[in-house]
């Protein structure tokens, strides 16, 4: 794992700098890998739009997901089961955010710019990002992507131009997280589709004290998924990815 340069900014206590919980906590900065991994190391992640400065959010409560209580819907089974989509890890992560920033159906845009996506690219390729990609023959129609610090596991976004394709790769990242034993994974904020997945939230003090445990583990490794492609059918009888 390379060693990132110490970041050239110090972000504030959220607790201290926000006692009231309505979520921002500070603004400027810069998206470099070293900054970004500051800011998840302190419970902050960016989010602005275009034309903004970087504003830097700890919200109040947190919303997270336990692997270990995930259970994926029957309907979602019986589509993994019939479609024998390909499932891989960390082979196109520039290809998935950017499928992410485009508009969606119930909106015009969305948060993710140019400036977030070369941000998050060069955090990838500083071994701290993941990506996860569905594919129908050599189309990927559907992924995400996020942030990996330690045993931490922080969700960004996901995108699918087919049904249920971006559950999949949920489900996928929830099985790796079991594997490595993730506590959690970070999702942020609360909307309708987490909540229906499972998430939940916690307040944002347990979040924090709970991050600085799973920030301390050893960095999981991503590349042992890399190499391996995997079916839908397989991954839907809740084997591991590794056998």
């Amino acid at each position: 794992m390379p060693m990132l340069p110490p970041s050239e900014f110090i972000f504030p206590n959220p607790i201290e700098s926000d006692p009231e919980g309505q979520g921002l906590i500070c603004i400027g900065a810069d998206l470099s890998p070293s900054t970004l991994f500051e800011a998840y190391t302190h419970g902050l992640f960016p989010w602005f739009s275009e034309g903004e400065p970087i504003c830097w959010w700890s919200p109040e409560p947190r919303c997270i997901i336990y692997p270990s209580s995930y259970h994926p819907s029957k309907s979602l089974i019986r589509n993994m089961k019939k479609h024998d989509y390909t499932i891989t890890i960390n082979r196109d992560f520039e290809h998935v955010i950017r499928s992410c920033s485009l508009p969606r159906s119930y909106a015009n845009e969305t948060w993710i710019n140019e400036d977030i996506i070369q941000g998050y690219c060069s955090l990838f390729e500083s071994g701290y990002a993941y990506s996860v990609e569905v594919r129908r023959e050599n189309s990927i129609v559907g992924g995400l992507y996020g942030v990996s610090i330690g045993q931490g596991i922080f969700g960004e976004s996901m995108f699918s131009r087919e049904t249920d394709v971006s559950k999949m790769a949920f489900y996928t990242l929830m099985l790796i997280s079991l594997e490595n034993q993730a506590p959690w994974v970070d999702c942020q904020l609360v909307n309708d589709h987490l909540m229906s997945l499972g998430a939940c939230t916690i307040s944002r003090q347990d979040y924090l004290n709970s991050l600085q445990d799973v920030i301390k583990q050893p960095q999981i490794d991503w590349q042992k998924y890399k190499d391996g492609v995997f079916s839908s059918k397989t991954i839907a009888f809740d084997q591991q990815l590794m056998d």
